[in-house]
Parts: structure tokens; C-alpha cells; sequence
């Protein structure tokens, strides 16, 4: 890489950096609003990053997970691992070519960014006692919602999302989705990252509906 020495100057009072060089941060799901967070998680100086996801790279992919013409065909993790390495070759990847398991050694902050409740349900009851970062985002269209989990009072609130999958709207949530959506949830969830880094309270649920202009927070 070129010279770095001055790389993260204008973040230096936002994203500390000293707390990023030993943690193991965990994406699960490099879909829509994963691949974002992945990338976003490089640009800030992440040192160790965890890639999950089993799906492959399809044609409508590159309109609304921002994935390129060449990568279709191959796994959605190696083609987030090379475009990771490609802002910062120093990042360690782990790259897990699979579905989240519940053996599955994982980082102390987790990016969950998979398109059904019942997976969420069971990827947080595998790592809640573990995990001390969870953020979740969830979008439909031009909604995102994004939950995030710092302490006891978070974790009780975050259960009570975690409705039946018959409760929920037909489809995946990604069979709504746009490029754009998807970037804006990936930062808020880097926002609710960067907040726990300087130890500053998070928002536990916030909810942005980009046609209606509507914002708020629980």
C-alpha cells in the first residue's frame, strides 16, 4: 500500500483507533447491507475481520449489494475479501464460506446482517452470552431499522424484536431492496459501532424511512 501514516487523521476524534488493533469484529451475511458494513469496517481501520455468508453472487446482486459484473458466480465472502483488500491488504480476513454455525468462534463486536428472524433468533441465542457489540439491521425498500446491543437493558428490549417468522412480512427482507438503503443502514450501524468504541450509550433501535422522511428511536 502507499504511505498511511496520515490515513485516519480526519476520524482520529471519532473512531479511536487504538481499540481497533487487537478486536476481532464479525459480519454475518455479506448480502445487501453486510457487504457495506464490511466495507465500511476496513475503511475505518478494523484489523481483524470475519466474513460469513454461504450465498453466491447473482446478476441482481450488482444493483442492490454493489457486487461487480466479474464477481458473479463466486462466493459473496471472497468477493467482499478481495474488494476488503483492496482498500487495506494488511486487514486480516477470515473468510467463512458457510451459514453461521453455533460452534463458530466469533468476534467481541457482531455485525448481524441476515434476511430472516428465525436466523437472527438463533445466531443471537448462540452468541449473546459472548458478544459485547450487537448490531443488527434490518431494512425493507426504503426502510431500515437497526438494533444495537451494549449492555443488560439492550439485551432485554432486543428480545422482544425477535417475533415468530409467521409474524412477519412475507418474503426475504432483501426482496425490496436498493444499493442506496442498503448503504445508509450500514452506516448507522458503523455509527452505533463508533459511539461504543468511545464509550458513549448507543441507540437501541432507531428507524429511518427514507420516503416518508421519518426518523425516530426506542
Amino acid at each position: 500500500m502507499s504511505d498511511t501514516s496520515h490515513r485516519f487523521e480526519r476520524q482520529a476524534d471519532l473512531v479511536p483507533q487504538s481499540r481497533l488493533q487487537e478486536l476481532l469484529v464479525t459480519v454475518i451475511g455479506v448480502g445487501a447491507i453486510g457487504r457495506q458494513v464490511a466495507l465500511q469496517l476496513t475503511a475505518i481501520g478494523v484489523r481483524r475481520l470475519q466474513l460469513m455468508d454461504f450465498d453466491h453472487v447473482e446478476a441482481t446482486n450488482v444493483t442492490t449489494q454493489g457486487y461487480r459484473a466479474a464477481d458473479i458466480g463466486q462466493s459473496k465472502v471472497s468477493a467482499t475479501t478481495n474488494d476488503v483488500q483492496q482498500i487495506d491488504a494488511t486487514v486480516e480476513v477470515d473468510a467463512v464460506k458457510d451459514r453461521f454455525r453455533p460452534k463458530q468462534q466469533i468476534g467481541e463486536a457482531v455485525f448481524c446482517c441476515v434476511d430472516s428472524i428465525s436466523a437472527r433468533s438463533a445466531i443471537w441465542k448462540a452468541v449473546a452470552p459472548t458478544c459485547h457489540f450487537w448490531s443488527d439491521g434490518r431494512m425493507l425498500g426504503e426502510v431500515m431499522r437497526v438494533l444495537t446491543v451494549t449492555d443488560s437493558s439492550d439485551r432485554d428490549h432486543y428480545a422482544t424484536t425477535l417475533f415468530d417468522q409467521t409474524e412477519a412480512e412475507p418474503g426475504r427482507c432483501t426482496a425490496r431492496s436498493t444499493i442506496y438503503t442498503a448503504n445508509v443502514a450500514a452506516g448507522l450501524m458503523l455509527h452505533q459501532f463508533a459511539r461504543w468504541l468511545r464509550s458513549q450509550p448507543v441507540d437501541r433501535d432507531l428507524t429511518l424511512n427514507l420516503l416518508a422522511s421519518e426518523f425516530s428511536t426506542l
